[in-house]
């Protein structure tokens, strides 16, 4: 066999298996992606390719999911980042209900790692989404809108283990539950910051329903110690809720996660 018949028969057997991937259908990322949340988000129902496809897209418990409003559609390219020099894969992810422009991103492979840059971006989101995470969203049932928005988000993984870069900042606005009289409860805001150590902060804006608390992902979980009071006026209509949301000393709520 001749040095020109072996490289022919090399770019060949890539040319075969970059089709394979890129046509292959998109049930191939949905069981990728459900083993690497543990089956906590799911895509069904899938249509198209790994590269290009749509799905119902839910968050489960492994008992119950909940879907989105309207289908979750991807696209992705690949290429070579020439300034990074590594090859790079770019994506961007949509769905009717939820971004008023698609969110994109770009993961890129090389000697030091994996690189994952989100495009500074916002989008919105049901918060009854958040119920097919179980306990204690499926008690609590809220109604409302989650407002997420991302600054200079990257994650990487290396020698030094995962680390995240940048902001992430997740409003939920005139959040509801069956569980209280008061509607709304109130607008919150939850802030994550990248770096050595991940920081979680929630806070109040507005509402008879105070809240806050801090936080840090350590260990690959996440510990979150916060407190939820009602405002004097609105303590007979949230009494109830307290109770559900943490341990009750006196008129506090403690918060406890991880």
């Amino acid at each position: 066999m001749t040095q020109n018949t072996k490289w022919s028969l090399a770019g060949a057997l890539v040319g075969a298996c970059f089709a394979l991937i890129t046509q292959a259908p998109a049930s191939w990322l949905a069981n990728l992606i459900g083993k690497a949340s543990q089956n906590r988000f799911v895509l069904q129902n899938t249509q198209g390719t790994v590269l290009r496809g749509s799905a119902i897209a839910l968050l489960a418990d492994g008992k119950f999911g909940m879907p989105l409003p309207t289908r979750l559609h991807w696209d992705f390219s690949t290429g070579f980042d020439t300034l990074l020099m590594r090859p790079v894969l770019r994506g961007q992810i949509k769905s009717e209900c939820c971004t008023p422009e698609p969110l994109q991103f770009a993961i890129s492979l090389g000697w030091q790692g994996v690189r994952m840059d989100f495009a500074n971006q916002t989008s919105q989101w049901p918060v009854r989404w958040l119920v097919g995470l179980g306990s204690p969203w499926n008690t609590v049932q809220p109604e409302g809108r989650m407002h997420l928005r991302t600054e200079n988000l990257r994650w990487k993984a290396d020698a030094g283990g995962p680390k995240f870069e940048g902001s992430a900042e997740l409003t939920l606005s005139q959040l509801a539950t069956p569980l209280s009289t008061l509607r709304p409860l109130g607008t919150y805001r939850l802030r994550v910051h990248g770096g050595d150590t991940m920081a979680v902060t929630l806070a109040t804006l507005e509402g008879g329903l105070q809240l806050s608390g801090n936080g840090q992902w350590i260990n690959g979980g996440l510990r979150f110690r916060g407190e939820a009071r009602a405002q004097p006026a609105f303590e007979a209509a949230l009494s109830n809720l307290l109770n559900i949301l943490g341990q009750r000393q006196g008129d506090i709520s403690k918060m406890e996660l991880g």
